[in-house]
C-alpha cells in the first residue's frame, strides 16, 4: 500500500504496532514490510513512542525520539489503520481514535466488532435474511467432540473448525471424520475460547468488494473474483497472502450476469446488516441453489495478490485510486 500511495496528495507518516502494544515512528519504506515466504515482517521497537494528540480537536501527531527529545511532526488529517486481527480489526483502535475525533478510513467500531467474531456476524446476517453456512458455536468448556458431534447432528462431512475471532485462516481446520475433530478442536482453542464448527458447502468461492458510499450516496459494490484451488484443501493463510501453490486469484470471475447481479445485491446486503462503513470483502460459497456469505473482512489484504483491490481494479479503478477513495470517504465523514 505504501508503495501505491498517491504521494503528491498525501504525505504519509508511518506508524508501526509493535508486538508488545508500542506505537513507534517507522521507516517510510515500502519495500520494508513485504509479505515474504522466507520471512514474515515485523515491526521493530526502535525506541521512538508516537504521541498521540491528547485532546479533542487538536491533531499534531508528535514523537519522542530514543533520546527523550520531542520533536512535532505535523498535524492529522486521517488515519489510515492498516491492521490485522485483535485490537487492529474488531473496534479497539477503531474506539481509540473516535474518542481522539481523528478521522480514520475502512470500518467503525460496531461492524469491526461484530465482523470480527464471527458468531454474531452470523447473527447480524441470519436476521437479515442473508443465507450463512450451517453450524453450531462451541465454548471452550463444552468442546469435547462427542458433544461437538451430537450438536452438529446428521450434518455431513467435512466439517470446518474455526476460531471465532482469529482471522486470516489462523487455526482453522478442514475435518473429514469424527477422529479428526479432537485435534481440529484443540488448534482452533489455542486461538480463541469460542469456536464455529461448520459444515463445509460445497461451491465455487467467489470474493466481492464493497465501499461506502460518499455524502449520502450509497455503497457500491465491485465485479466478483474467484479463488480458485487445485491441490489445497482450503483457503488458507499462505494462500491469502504468500501466493502459495495451488491458488489462483481470478478476476472477475466467469460468471453469468444474473449471478454477478446476484452476488453484488447480497454483498450490498451483508454489508448494511452489520452497519458497515468504509469498506468490506465480502466472501460468499455460490451453491447450485445460489450464494452464501461465508464471512466479511473489514480490513481485507492489500498485498498485490490479495482479492480486494483486484476487484476493485477490474471494476475499472486503479489501485492508488482505491487507496484514494478510502482516505476522501474517511474525511468527507
Amino acid at each position: 500500500m505504501l508503495h501505491a500511495i498517491d504521494r503528491e496528495r498525501f504525505h504519509v507518516i508511518p506508524v508501526g504496532l509493535t508486538r508488545a502494544g508500542a506505537f513507534v515512528l517507522e521507516d517510510d519504506d515500502p519495500d520494508k514490510f513485504t509479505l515474504d515466504p522466507a520471512h514474515l515482517p515485523e515491526v521493530a521497537d526502535n525506541g521512538t513512542r508516537i504521541l498521540w494528540p491528547e485532546a479533542a480537536g487538536e491533531r499534531t501527531l508528535r514523537v519522542r525520539r530514543a533520546d527523550g527529545t520531542v520533536d512535532d511532526l505535523g498535524p492529522i488529517d486521517v488515519v489510515l489503520p492498516i491492521l490485522h486481527g485483535a485490537h487492529g480489526e474488531d473496534g479497539t483502535i477503531q474506539g481509540f481514535f473516535d474518542t481522539l475525533e481523528l478521522p480514520y478510513a475502512g470500518g467503525g467500531v460496531l461492524d469491526s466488532a461484530v465482523c470480527m467474531d464471527k458468531h454474531f456476524m452470523k447473527v447480524a446476517l441470519h436476521a437479515a435474511g442473508v443465507p450463512v453456512a450451517e453450524g453450531i458455536t462451541v465454548r471452550r468448556g463444552d468442546d469435547d467432540a462427542e458433544s461437538v458431534a451430537r450438536r452438529m447432528g446428521e450434518l455431513a462431512f467435512p466439517w470446518f473448525v474455526k476460531p471465532c475471532r482469529a482471522g486470516s485462516s489462523v487455526g482453522v481446520s478442514k475435518v473429514h471424520a469424527l477422529g479428526e475433530l479432537d485435534e481440529a478442536l484443540r488448534v482452533a482453542f489455542a486461538e480463541d475460547d469460542k469456536v464455529l464448527v461448520e459444515r463445509g458447502v460445497a461451491g465455487r468461492e467467489v470474493e466481492v468488494g464493497v465501499l461506502e458510499g460518499r455524502d449520502g450516496a450509497p455503497a457500491r459494490a465491485s465485479l466478483p473474483g474467484e479463488i480458485v484451488l487445485s491441490g489445497r484443501e482450503f483457503y488458507d493463510f499462505e494462500g491469502k497472502y504468500l501466493g502459495g501453490d495451488g491458488v489462483e486469484v481470478v478476476c472477475p470471475a466467469a460468471l453469468s450476469d444474473d449471478e454477478i447481479v446476484a452476488l453484488r445485491e447480497m454483498a450490498l446486503r451483508a454489508f448494511a446488516a452489520v452497519d458497515g462503513r468504509g469498506l468490506a470483502r465480502v466472501d460468499f460459497f455460490l451453491t447450485a441453489d445460489g450464494p452464501l456469505v461465508n464471512e466479511l473482512n473489514t480490513m481485507p489484504g492489500f498485498t498485490p495478490i490479495s482479492m480486494f483491490p483486484k476487484c476493485w481494479i477490474a471494476s475499472g479503478m486503479t489501485y492508488p485510486e482505491l487507496i484514494s477513495e478510502l482516505i476522501d470517504t474517511a474525511l468527507s465523514r
